[in-house]
């Protein structure tokens, strides 16, 4: 369904301050319990720091969802970056919250990027891909692999990289992910365990808010798209408690100052142009289909997939699986609260990370560490 002026609850004209959304929730006539989930780790961040879960009346209940791209890249693409590092005569540079997590191997053998940096590999961590450009012009007589995990608005700066011309010594580990495919799994599943969602804005400032219309239009539940301030969180959880309180659903943009209905038309276009969509393997959940992206045939001579051999063999125990004990697949699905875990602030601290909700910025156990919560959540 179009996003129309007049639908939107939270247009120009009912532009307000937190504390004024705060008050517009706490009158509003709610259900004994409400679950949203908040898709976006950006949006856990900002939900966490600003106090947003303690403020709101205690029968709402935020979250966490899918939106962590360290989180769920799968296990073997991370055993393939540390094997290229430590194996082949190469530079390899990844996003720096990928260096810290770790992958299923024996004790005592190179379990992150982290430690085959320590065991000698060349590995650096970078901030964007034109960081990866400036590496390779100053590193001529070396192959630079760029490891490049995320979702989209990781992706498009990637794919520009690629679609603008790559120097020859750069090769292309691509491990990139579509974000609403994971929504739409457990949306399909029966069982998804929230009755609306907010939806990531740097997201849709990139794919369009209208990519989130399923949510309303096929499976009756709120949504609305947020963007990263305590004003447009408010007005986003705002919208949808009206929506499902009047039963009147449509997809709502609390973001309207970047976010159009259709995105950005040269950044999708760019991507477009250099990948193809595929089924792909989310850690710890197994296979979603169409929700990942993989270098076009056209650019196969920078695809690290086919000039280095995989190195992943059979015989690894527990491939793709999240560590033992780890209950991160599970949070990244919103099915359990980071404290629920039994390793959360036991085996698993930032300082010595199991699972990948603990490494990234944007893991839930990660941002539920740093504000504070560091006790297990009571039986």
């Amino acid at each position: 369904m179009p996003i129309t002026a007049t639908d939107t609850l939270t247009s120009t004209a009912m532009k307000a301050d937190a504390s004024t959304w705060l008050k517009r929730i706490q009158n509003l006539e709610l259900p004994d319990n409400i679950r949203l989930m908040n898709v976006c780790g950006g949006h856990e961040r900002s939900i966490s720091m600003a106090g947003l879960r303690t403020a709101l009346p205690d029968n709402i209940e935020l979250i966490p969802g899918p939106g962590c791209p360290v989180c769920v890249c799968p296990e073997e693409d991370i055993y393939q970056a540390i094997q290229i590092a430590l194996n082949e005569n190469v530079i390899l540079v990844a996003f720096g919250d990928m260096l810290r997590v770790p992958v299923n191997v024996a004790k005592g053998e190179v379990r992150s990027l982290e430690q085959a940096r320590a065991a000698g590999a060349d590995v650096r961590p970078v901030a964007s891909p034109l960081d990866v450009i400036a590496l390779a012009q100053n590193e001529t007589d070396k192959n630079i692999v760029f490891f490049a995990a995320g979702f989209e608005t990781t992706t498009a700066p990637v794919a520009a990289m690629i679609a603008e011309g790559l120097p020859d010594n750069v090769q292309i580990l691509l491990s990139g992910r579509l974000t609403w495919p994971a929504v739409a799994m457990l949306l399909d599943s029966g069982e998804p365990g929230f009755q609306a969602l907010v939806a990531p804005g740097h997201v849709a400032t990139v794919m369009g808010a209208e990519e989130w219309s399923f949510v309303t239009d096929d499976h009756h539940i709120p949504a609305a798209v947020a963007g990263f301030s305590s004003e447009s969180l408010l007005a986003a959880t705002y919208s949808v408690l009206r929506q499902f309180i009047d039963k009147r659903l449509f997809l709502d943009n609390c973001y309207p100052e970047l976010v159009k209905a259709n995105g950005n038309p040269a950044a999708k276009k760019q991507m477009q142009s250099v990948l193809d969509v595929v089924d792909a393997n989310w850690r710890g959940i197994g296979i979603i289909p169409k929700s990942g992206f993989e270098l076009k045939q056209a650019y196969a001579q920078h695809n690290a997939r086919k000039t280095y051999p995989s190195y992943d063999e059979e015989s690894r125990r527990r491939k793709g699986q999240m560590p033992p004990g780890c209950d991160c697949a599970n949070v990244v699905l919103g099915k359990k609260y980071p404290n629920e875990c039994v390793l959360y602030g036991a085996a698993c601290t930032p300082r010595n990370p199991v699972g990948p909700c603990m490494v990234s910025d944007e893991g839930a156990c990660r941002i539920w560490w740093s504000t504070g919560i560091r006790e297990q959540q009571s039986a």
